[in-house]
């Protein structure tokens, strides 16, 4: 859920805008940063710049840029997805829409953005070298420094050196893998290890890769082709970056290579290679709907091989586990990470990446981005190893202030996490109410009253999940009634609201725990 203001007397620039995905559902299908600091300064908002196109870098941008519409700088991509999801908010105004290139500089007010070629597991990542009032600013995104890259397209280790020389007041750097000695491995690799793998089944093979890394999808379409299979993309995702990255030549499947879901059960199943969404076990995703076989499509069979091409997410391990077995009760051969390590390789910096970023750069100040906490202590301690002498490690909400003097601790702003249900925001007592409801169940009461307001008839009481005895729903429904017909009583004139506040604080006084939802019947 990355999200970053850059801000001066002059403007602000926001860096990355993106969705996370909730661990406990309630019902939310998303979550992205509260965006209140932005929206009390909106004048001063000049644009949004885009590393790359991750779903936690873009994801966010129609819920912002609803709020506060602005110009957005991406690769292009990032673009074409970013197109992609606008498409879905039609709420958001025409906007301008600008691609960005490698070392081609562009200003937003007074910052000068100057993009740089990293490596990562999506096409068109970048870097940013920002001219900034207090200095050069290089925020290094997403990145991984692999040596001969699938499409080519290697990072930019002489501008990195050149602006190092030149001087840096602050590196902004990924901190995700500071834990992993060495290097990130190289997708090369990986494609050798996945022809061998698919090459050595003779039965249906399902492969789940993260759909952005449109480097394997590439690498799948050659295995296909070599190994006499024809491809079958399941899941939205997946055909969603299959689509933008044909429209922008980097894939290059051909009609004759493609199977539609609807007709893949007739390819025989030596010739058959499913590519599904779905790795992180996600409920409605592509592999969970097979491995429980109520995919309308495709069901997988006995002798069937599963490759997870990917790695599991922290947090998503047991769902994941649970997917795998699922998988093998049904006779089909699993591989994942565990078993077969040279299937997938992570697009994220290692340690011996980040120290070199820390060298070339040789900044002033440092401050580690992306991660745990635990991650950015990691690198912060790193770059002090390296000689960094100002190094500051901050969590959400808080600021620095950059000058030429160096990088200081600034103020607390507040900033939060907002919950979407089904495009809209999902009020915090909403959310709070449906937790409530999962832990301790709900208690439904119907209060029939006449038109002034008086009990008329017996009150209705469902209990859904809520552990309680006939004899105490009985007791709750006495309390509910004769709290109810005292209420005129006390209340000369009594209301809808005020008949559900006595009727709810009586059921509570008997079952504190339930949700209590109460209707009034108006006889």
């Amino acid at each position: 859920m990355n999200c970053m203001a850059l801000e001066t007397p002059d403007g602000i620039l926001v860096v990355d805008c993106g969705i996370t995905f909730p661990r406990e559902k309630y019902g939310v299908d998303v979550i992205h940063p509260l965006f209140e600091y932005l929206e009390d300064r909106a004048d001063d908002l000049l644009g949004v710049v885009i590393t790359h196109g991750h779903e936690d870098h873009i994801g966010a941008l129609p819920y912002l840029l609803r709020k506060i519409p602005r110009p957005v700088w991406a690769p292009p991509y990032a673009l074409a997805l970013i197109r992609e999801r606008l498409k879905e908010f039609r709420d958001v105004p025409e906007l301008e829409l600008h691609a960005t290139s490698p070392r081609r500089r562009f200003s937003v007010g007074r910052f000068e953005v100057e993009p740089l070629r990293v490596t990562h597991s999506i096409p068109d990542a970048t870097a940013l070298a920002i001219s900034t009032p207090g200095g050069t600013v290089i925020h290094t995104g997403d990145f991984k420094l692999e040596d001969g890259p699938l499409d080519g397209e290697g990072y930019d280790r002489e501008r990195f050196e050149e602006l190092g020389h030149a001087g840096v007041s602050l590196l902004l750097s990924d901190s995700t893998n500071v834990d992993v000695p060495g290097t990130a491995g190289r997708e090369s690799e990986v494609a050798k290890a996945l022809h061998t793998l698919i090459a050595s089944k003779r039965e249906r093979v399902i492969i789940g890769i993260f759909p952005s890394n449109i480097y394997r999808l590439k690498t799948l379409g050659e295995v296909a082709r070599a190994t006499g299979r024809r491809i079958c993309l399941i899941g939205r995702s997946v055909q969603t970056h299959a689509r933008a990255a044909t429209e922008l030549g980097r894939l290059g499947f051909t009609g004759d290579l493609m199977v539609s879901a609807e007709r893949a059960r007739e390819v025989p199943r030596s010739e058959l290679l499913v590519i599904a969404a779905g790795t992180q076990a996600e409920p409605q995703s592509a592999l969970s709907r097979l491995a429980w076989g109520d995919h309308p499509r495709l069901k997988l069979n006995s002798g069937d091989a599963v490759i997870l091409s990917s790695r599991t997410i922290p947090g998503n391990d047991r769902a994941v586990w649970d997917l795998v077995c699922e998988f093998e009760r049904k006779g089909i051969d699993v591989h994942v990470g565990a078993t077969d390590p040279t299937i997938h390789v992570s697009g994220h910096a290692c340690r011996e990446e980040q120290s070199r970023m820390i060298e070339w750069i040789q900044p002033r100040a440092f401050v580690p981005i992306h991660g745990s906490y635990h991650h950015l202590m990691q690198h912060a301690k790193l770059a002090k190893k390296l000689g960094v002498r100002n190094v500051e490690l901050v969590e959400n909400g808080q600021t620095l202030l950059l000058d030429s003097h160096g990088l200081v601790p600034g103020a607390t702003v507040r900033v939060g996490r907002v919950h979407i249900d089904g495009g809209e925001e999902l009020p915090a007592e909403t959310l709070r109410e449906r937790a409530l409801m999962a832990e301790s169940g709900a208690m439904f009461v119907t209060v029939p009253v006449t038109s002034q307001w008086r009990l008329d008839g017996a009150v209705g009481i469902h209990a859904r999940g809520v552990l309680a005895s006939a004899d105490t729903v009985a007791r709750v429904r006495e309390a509910v009634e004769r709290a109810v017909r005292e209420h005129p009583s006390v209340e000369p004139r009594p209301t809808a609201e005020s008949v559900k506040d006595v009727a709810r604080r009586a059921a509570r006084r008997l079952l504190p725990g339930p949700t209590m939802v109460i209707a009034i019947e108006e006889r």
